[in-house]
């Protein structure tokens, strides 16, 4: 084991091997760090001028999903009971600004939250397919039955673009967290098809799939099956499945240029027990609006932890 302790007011921790793709900073008084067998990271941070906050722990947490393929997450422990489980969107990973962000905004307020990648993506096992939406909320399922046998209550569940429908997904065909917040979710998913691979998409995809490049390469494939199972994906006929004492929070930005917030209207209209809050000015990844969007989510948070 090795062990680290510093004292600044400020301290980046940057790590880039296969163990963690994270980059964290924090103000503190001290931190101190173990790096211990098998593939455990764990980040300590203590406060010896103040006894109110808390103290924070990152975990390096995997999951195996019923397909036995290998999730991995980060865990910020703050010895709460309660933990918040984000998940991020397409083509994405748990490093996302977003989930780091709102990660730490729950920590600040002593709630446990766990970002983990979906299969296919970042350091989590399995092949990256395109749609992929109910595997993903069966992915989300092994995450909270994890933490469920742990001991630990879920309070609430949280996603971001496509993690947003995901989240909805689950809340409709699993009756078990009370509290879900969808961020910036698609309501109509035959959309954004077009915009993404052009008009021609559906004639090219006919011979089975279609590999998406970019300047690198080929970025990754879109098979027919994986577009058909978007394409048939009705999140309306879902989120009418979602039982009235799940309390659902819809965030949007007004300027979201990839997901209009129109989709936002359109769940606050059909979602039995539904919030809707509109980020004005912010676009599709909260830029310059990630401590608004935080502060909406706490707010929310905190007034059902209270209710329960």
């Amino acid at each position: 084991m090795v062990t680290l302790a510093c004292n600044f007011h400020s301290f980046t921790f940057n790590l880039s091997n296969s163990r963690t793709l994270s980059f964290l900073k924090f103000p503190l008084h001290q931190l101190r760090y173990s790096i211990t067998p098998a593939t455990t990271l764990s980040l300590r941070m203590t406060h010896s001028h103040s006894s109110q906050n808390p103290v924070i722990e990152q975990q390096r947490v995997i999951i195996p999903n019923k397909h036995g393929e290998k999730l991995v997450g980060l865990l910020h422990e703050t010895g709460s009971k309660e933990i918040v489980i984000l998940c991020h969107g397409f083509r994405s990973t748990k490093a996302d600004l977003t989930m780091v962000n709102l990660a730490v905004a729950l920590e600040k307020e002593g709630i446990s939250a766990f970002r983990f990648d979906f299969a296919g993506n970042g350091e989590s096992e399995g092949s990256f397919e395109f749609g992929n939406y109910s595997k993903e909320a069966d992915d989300l399922h092994s995450v909270i039955q994890h933490f469920c046998e742990a001991n630990r209550i879920v309070c609430a569940i949280l996603g971001h673009s496509k993690g947003g429908d995901v989240v909805l997904l689950y809340a409709s065909k699993y009756h078990d967290i009370h509290t879900v917040v969808n961020v910036s979710g698609r309501y109509d998913l035959k959309k954004g098809i077009e915009e993404r691979f052009g008009k021609d998409f559906m004639d090219r995809i006919q011979d089975g799939f279609v590999d998406i490049k970019n300047k690198k390469g080929v970025e990754y494939r879109v098979t027919k099956e994986s577009l058909m199972e978007r394409l048939t994906l009705d999140m309306h006929e879902a989120c009418l499945k979602i039982p009235r004492e799940c309390r659902v929070l819809t965030v949007h930005g007004s300027a979201d240029e990839i997901i209009p917030v129109g989709d936002a209207l359109e769940f606050a209209k059909i979602i039995p027990n539904h919030k809707l809050h509109i980020v004005e000015g912010a676009n599709h990844n909260y830029t310059s609006y990630q401590t608004e969007l935080a502060s909406v989510v706490l707010n929310n948070l905190k007034e059902t932890l209270q209710q329960d």
